[in-house]
């Protein structure tokens, strides 16, 4: 992601203090409450992250802070600015090229999937599709789909891809806190992921990457579209 590319107004993090967990006197322990408040948008997208302010804010010493901040930036959650670390703002190249990256690690996966799947594995994403066709709520949806998408990857048996599309949807997260799935699309998804079940139980790998390809490049298109309307 391009630095130059963006230049949001710097918006300090604001001055909220929450109770330190039990490991946050170390760098993995502030590496994990940072990277959280990110996800789940305490941090917002713009932020100007220092480490005095972050130490006061954590009631913990610089040295953590700084392990996870440079921890933070090698993941993609934060980028180096003059004066500290900055929290990333979303731009069309950046789906662009989260999703192209993402596309090719899923398509593996699915393909994977459906020449390695146990019984287990068919059952568990059987399950969680059928978590998001009952899902009443925006965010019982998204939670379903994501689970459904990691079941994917798992019945692959193939950590690394798994781990690397792990940390991907991470990044992803960062930047995308509205719903996975939109109400009006949620008939599509299902078909989808119906047809992508479909592909894995009859192991048709060509068939599992052909879907998967298609509806991933569907929810890129939905996400170029709303930023888009953001845009002025």
């Amino acid at each position: 992601m391009s630095p130059a590319a963006r230049q949001p107004a710097e918006k300090p993090v604001p001055d909220a203090p929450r109770e330190p967990e039990s490991a946050a006197d170390s760098g993995l322990g502030m590496y994990r409450q940072v990277r959280q408040d990110l996800i789940d948008g305490t941090i917002d997208p713009g932020s100007l992250l220092l480490e005095t302010a972050l130490g006061s804010r954590y009631g913990v010493s610089r040295t953590p802070v700084r392990e996870a901040l440079n921890r933070l930036e090698q993941d993609g959650l934060l980028e180096r600015v003059p004066r500290g670390y900055r929290v990333p703002v979303i731009t069309a190249e950046d789906i662009l090229e989260l999703y192209e990256a993402r596309i090719a690690l899923e398509a593996t996966a699915a393909g994977a999937a459906a020449l390695r799947r146990t019984d287990l594995d068919l059952a568990r994403i059987t399950h969680h599709h059928e978590r998001l066709l009952e899902a009443t709520g925006t965010e019982e949806a998204a939670d379903a789909s994501a689970s459904f998408h990691k079941a994917v990857w798992h019945a692959g048996h193939n950590a690394i891809v798994s781990g690397l599309l792990d940390r991907l949807i991470t990044q992803m997260r960062l930047f995308d806190r509205a719903p996975t799935v939109e109400p009006a699309k949620r008939e599509l998804t299902h078909e989808e992921h119906a047809r992508l079940i479909t592909a894995i139980r009859d192991h048709d790998a060509d068939a599992a990457r052909r879907e998967i390809v298609a509806h991933l490049g569907r929810n890129r298109d939905v996400r170029l579209a709303a930023l888009a309307r953001t845009l002025p």
